[in-house]
C-alpha cells in the first residue's frame, strides 16, 4: 500500500542560505492570506524561498502542501491537467477536469504551491480566482516573475541575496557563494574573500548565478571568474539591466563546458521534465559525436557544474527551467532540433510500449517487476505529450498512434487522450496499417463513451471492429471489443454486444491471451446479472478468477474479485460477497487505486450493513468518502452517500437516511446522473410515515442545500436526528417531491422524485409500452430491430427499478407517455 503523504515538497539538495526574515515573516502571513506570490526577476531565488516556507508550514494544513511545477506546462489547456496529476484527480468525464479538483479542494485544508507561473498568468489568474470561490479554506503560495494581479493576492517581491558592504562582510550573497564553492571543493577562497565580495556585486546577488560561479571555484579564482561574467554582459546590452547577470552567468558557465559536454546538455532540453541515465542515453547519444559510454561521465560533470540536478534517489534527473530554455536555443542553432525530437518520440514511444507489454502481458515476470514498469509508464506520461505534439507537427502518424494507444493503456488522461487522438486521426493515415487505425478510433470512442457522446463513440467503435477482422491477432483486439460491448450495451444493441463477446472469447482462447479471457468472462458475468442469473454471474466470476490468478496480473485479479463479491451479494451470500469485496482490497491498495478503493469500500459498506456490522459499515462508508474526495471524483460520493443512506437505514437512523439520500440525489442531478427511484420512493413512503411530512420536508431540503461532506460527517456522527432542523433558503431541492398517487396532493414542501434519467428514445418506448405495444410492434414503428427494444425496455427498467413491463406502463401513464407523448 502506497502510504498517503501530506506533502510533495522534494528534500533541499543543500543548505539554505539566508532570509531569515523573509521566511519567518512569510510563514506568518500564509495562514492568513489566501493568495500569496513571490514576484522577482529569473535566478532570484523565488522557488527555493517558497519551498522553504512551505515545508516549515506544512503542519497547518491537514489536507496536505502540495507543488505544482509550471515551467514544463507549454499552455494553457495543460494547467488543469498538472494540477490535476499532482492531486491524484483523474477525469471523471472528458473535459470536466476541473470540476474533480472543485470536488478534491472544496473542502480541504490546503496549501497549493503553483511554481513558475509567468508564462500562464491569464490561466493561472482564471484558475485560481475560480478555486479560491468554492474552496474557503485552500490557501496558494506562488512564484512568478509577474503577479496574478488578482482580488486579495499579497505579492511579495524577493530581491537578490544581501551584497557586501563596509558593515556587512558575511552578507547573505557572500555567504551563499562561500559555501557552495567549498562544497565544490575550492578550499582556498577564503583567502580570497575581497574578490568573493566584488564577484557577488557582478552577479547582483542572484543565487543562481552565484551558484553556477560557485561550481567552477575549483579552477578558476573568484577575480577571474567576476571579470569574465562582467565581460560576457556586455555582449547583452539589449537585455534588460536586471536580467544580464543571470544571463550571462549561464553563458559563461555553457562556454567553459567540455565540448561534448556542449552538444549533451543542449541535447537535454528535448525531455519534458525527469529523464534517467537510460533514456538520456538513448535519445542523446548517437555513435558519432557522443557514444552511449561517455554519457554517465558527461552527465555527472553537468551536474557537478550545477547545469543538471540529481533530482532523486531513483537516478533521475532534470534541468532547470532557465537552463534548459538557454539549450533549447543552443540545440536549434545547432540545427538538431528536428532529429532530436524525432528521436525523443521514437524513443519514448517504445519504453512505453515496453511497460505496457511487461506491466499489462508479460506472465512470467513478478507482479512487483511489473508493476515497476507501469509505474515508470506513467511517469513518462509529461514526455508522451510533447512526443505526440511532434507527432502531429512532423506528420509521422504511426509513432503518434502507437504511442497514444499505450499512454492510454497506462493511464493516461482522458481528456487528452479524445484530443490527441483526433488529431492524429485527421492526420493522412493512408500509409498506416488498417488495424493500428481501428485500434485509435476504438480509444477515441472510449473518450467519448466516457463523456456519453455515445453516438460519436458507436459510430466510430463499429468502425474500429471492422477495420480489426482479417487481421493477425494482437491484445489490442481485447481493447477494441472491450470498448465495443460497452458502447453496445449502453445504447441497447445487445445482440451485437453478445457477437463481439463471442468472438473476443474465440480470438484470446485461440491465442492464450488471459487478460482478454478474464475481460470476457467479467462481461459474462455482468451480462448474467443484468439477466437476474446470479448463480450463473458467480460461475462466470468464478472462471474470471481463476484466469487472472493464472496470468499473475493484480489488476485483473482485484476486477475478478470484485465482480465476483458483486454475484455473490446478488446470490443473497453476503459472507462470501465480503470475502471477495475484502480480498480485492489490499490489490487495489497496492496499485494506489483511488477510484477502485472507493468504489471496493462502499460495497464492502453495504455488505456489512446486510450482515448487522454497522461499525464496519460506518468505516467502510467513511473511507470511501474521504477517497473518492481526494480523487475527485462526484460519482463516488454519490456512491457513498448512497450506501451511507442504506446503512443510517439499518440502523433505525430514518432521519440520517433521508439526509444522506437527499445529498446524493443532489449531488447526482448536478452532475447530469439519475438513479434508479424505486429504493429511494420506499424509503421516502416510510420516513414520511414515521418522521411525519414536514419533517421529512426539511430534512430533504437540508440534505440537497449543505455541503455533502457536511451531510456525510453529520450522519456518520449521528447527529442527523439531534441537530435543529432551520427552514432552509429553498425548500424542495432537487429532485423535489414525490407526488402521491389517488389524487391526494402532496405538500409542496415535501421532496418530489423527479426522474429525467431516460434517454430520448428509452421515453419513446416507454410511451409505446404504456399504450400496449409489443417489442415487435415497436421495432416496426419505429424502424429498429426487436433485440434493440429488448435492450431499450430492459435499461429502462434497471433505471426506474421497475420488474415488468407493466410496471413501465404505469410509468408511462404518470408521466403523461401513454398516448405517445415523451
Amino acid at each position: 500500500m502506497t502510504a498517503y503523504v501530506p506533502h510533495n515538497l522534494p528534500a533541499e539538495p543543500d543548505g539554505f542560505v539566508g532570509r531569515e526574515r523573509d521566511v519567518a515573516e512569510l510563514c506568518a502571513l500564509v495562514g492568513h492570506v489566501r493568495v500569496i506570490t513571490l514576484s522577482g526577476v529569473g535566478g532570484v531565488g523565488k522557488t527555493r524561498l517558497s519551498l522553504r516556507v512551505a515545508a516549515k508550514v506544512a503542519p497547518l494544513f491537514a489536507d496536505g502542501v502540495w507543488l505544482v511545477e509550471l515551467a514544463r506546462v507549454t499552455g494553457p489547456a495543460m494547467l488543469v491537467n498538472e494540477l490535476a496529476a499532482v492531486l491524484g484527480v483523474r477525469e471523471e468525464i472528458p473535459g470536466r477536469l476541473l470540476d474533480g479538483l472543485r470536488v478534491r479542494l472544496r473542502a480541504s485544508r490546503a496549501l497549493l504551491v503553483l511554481d513558475g507561473c509567468e508564462h500562464l498568468v491569464e490561466s493561472c489568474a482564471e484558475l485560481v480566482s475560480g478555486l479560491l470561490d468554492g474552496c474557503p479554506w485552500l490557501r496558494f503560495l506562488i512564484t512568478s516573475r509577474e503577479p496574478l494581479r488578482i482580488p486579495g493576492e499579497l505579492i511579495w517581491r524577493v530581491p537578490p541575496l544581501e551584497l557586501p558592504g563596509e558593515h556587512r562582510p558575511d552578507a547573505e550573497s557572500v555567504r551563499l557563494f562561500l559555501e557552495r564553492a567549498l562544497a565544490a571543493g575550492a578550499r582556498g577562497v577564503r583567502d580570497d574573500i575581497a574578490e568573493v565580495e566584488r564577484l557577488c556585486r557582478v552577479l547582483d546577488g542572484l543565487p543562481l548565478a552565484l551558484e553556477l560561479a560557485a561550481a567552477h571555484a575549483g579552477v578558476l579564482s573568484p577575480g577571474r571568474i567576476a571579470d569574465r561574467v562582467a565581460l560576457a554582459a556586455t555582449g547583452h546590452l539589449a537585455v534588460p539591466a536586471r536580467q544580464r547577470p543571470l544571463l550571462a552567468a549561464v553563458e559563461w558557465s555553457h562556454d567553459l563546458l567540455l565540448p561534448k559536454e556542449r552538444v549533451l546538455l543542449r541535447r537535454l532540453s528535448v525531455f519534458a521534465g525527469l529523464f534517467d541515465l537510460g533514456l538520456a542515453e538513448r535519445v542523446c547519444a548517437d555513435g558519432g559525436i557522443l557514444r552511449r559510454r561517455e554519457l554517465a561521465g558527461l552527465l555527472g560533470g553537468l551536474v557537478a557544474k550545477s547545469l543538471v540536478s540529481h533530482h532523486d534517489a531513483e537516478g533521475r534527473y532534470r534541468l532547470l527551467e532557465t537552463i534548459r530554455r538557454y539549450a533549447a536555443d543552443r540545440l536549434a542553432e545547432a540545427g538538431e532540433a528536428v532529429s532530436l525530437r524525432a528521436r525523443h518520440l521514437r524513443v519514448i514511444c517504445e519504453e512505453m510500449e515496453l511497460c505496457h507489454a511487461a506491466g499489462s502481458l508479460e506472465r512470467r515476470m513478478p507482479w512487483p517487476a511489473r508493476f515497476a514498469h507501469l509505474t515508470r509508464g506513467r511517469g513518462l506520461l509529461d514526455d508522451c505529450r510533447i512526443a505526440i505534439e511532434w507527432a502531429v507537427e512532423s506528420c509521422e502518424p504511426v509513432l503518434g498512434l502507437r504511442l497514444a494507444r499505450a499512454a492510454l493503456a497506462v493511464g493516461g488522461d482522458l481528456g487528452e487522450s479524445v484530443g490527441r487522438h483526433e488529431r492524429l486521426l485527421s492526420l493522412d493515415l493512408s500509409a498506416v496499417p488498417a488495424d493500428m487505425v481501428a485500434v485509435a478510433k476504438a480509444g477515441l470512442a472510449y473518450g467519448l463513451e466516457q463523456g456519453d457522446e455515445l453516438g460519436r463513440a458507436e459510430k466510430l467503435i463499429v468502425e474500429g471492429v471492422e477495420g480489426q477482422r482479417g487481421h493477425p491477432y494482437t491484445p489490442w483486439l481485447g481493447f477494441t471489443y472491450g470498448v465495443a460491448l460497452t458502447v453496445f450495451l449502453r445504447t441497447g444493441q445487445s445482440e451485437r454486444a453478445l457477437h463481439c463477446l463471442e468472438e473476443l472469447e474465440a480470438a484470446a482462447g485461440a491465442h492464450d491471451d488471459l487478460f482478454n479471457l478474464v475481460t470476457v468472462r467479467i462481461a459474462q458475468l455482468d451480462l448474467a446479472l443484468s439477466q437476474g442469473l446470479p448463480r450463473q454471474a458467480r460461475r462466470r466470476g468464478e472462471q474470471a478468477l481463476a484466469l487472472a490468478g493464472e496470468s499473475g496480473h493484480h489488476w485483473s485479479l482485484a476486477r475478478a474479485l470484485t465482480r465476483l463479491g458483486v454475484a455473490a451479494e446478488a446470490d443473497g451470500d453476503l459472507e462470501a460477497a465480503m470475502s471477495h469485496h475484502a480480498a480485492a482490497l489490499p490489490l487495489l491498495e497496492e496499485m494506489d487505486d483511488r477510484v477502485e478503493q472507493a468504489r471496493c469500500h462502499a460495497r464492502l459498506g453495504r455488505v456489512a450493513a446486510g450482515l448487522g456490522d454497522h461499525v464496519a459499515a460506518r468505516r467502510h462508508v467513511a473511507a470511501s468518502l474521504e477517497l473518492s474526495r481526494r480523487a475527485g471524483r462526484s460519482r463516488g460520493i454519490v456512491r457513498a452517500l448512497v450506501t451511507l443512506s442504506a446503512v443510517a437505514r439499518a440502523e433505525g437512523d430514518l432521519a440520517g437516511a433521508v439526509l444522506a439520500a437527499s445529498a446524493a440525489e443532489a449531488l447526482r442531478a448536478s452532475i447530469g446522473r439519475f438513479g434508479p427511484p424505486g429504493r429511494l420512493q420506499e424509503l421516502l413512503t416510510l420516513a414520511r410515515a414515521e418522521l411525519g411530512e414536514d419533517r421529512l420536508a426539511l430534512l430533504w431540503a437540508r440534505g440537497a442545500e449543505e455541503p455533502p461532506e457536511e451531510v456525510a460527517g453529520r450522519v456518520l456522527g449521528g447527529e442527523a436526528e439531534s441537530a435543529p432542523l432551520p427552514v432552509p433558503s429553498r425548500l424542495g431541492g432537487e429532485p423535489a417531491v414525490l407526488r402521491r398517487r389517488g389524487g391526494g396532493q402532496a405538500s409542496a414542501a415535501l421532496p418530489v422524485l423527479r426522474y429525467s434519467g431516460l434517454t430520448h428514445r428509452e421515453r419513446e418506448i416507454a410511451g409505446l409500452v404504456g399504450r400496449g405495444l409489443s417489442n415487435r410492434a415497436i421495432a416496426l414503428e419505429l424502424a429498429i430491430s426487436p433485440a434493440a427494444v429488448t435492450g431499450h425496455v430492459a435499461g429502462i427498467m434497471e433505471k426506474l427499478g421497475l420488474h415488468s413491463r407493466a410496471g413501465i406502463a404505469v410509468w408511462a401513464a404518470e408521466h403523461g407517455m401513454d398516448a405517445g407523448r415523451t
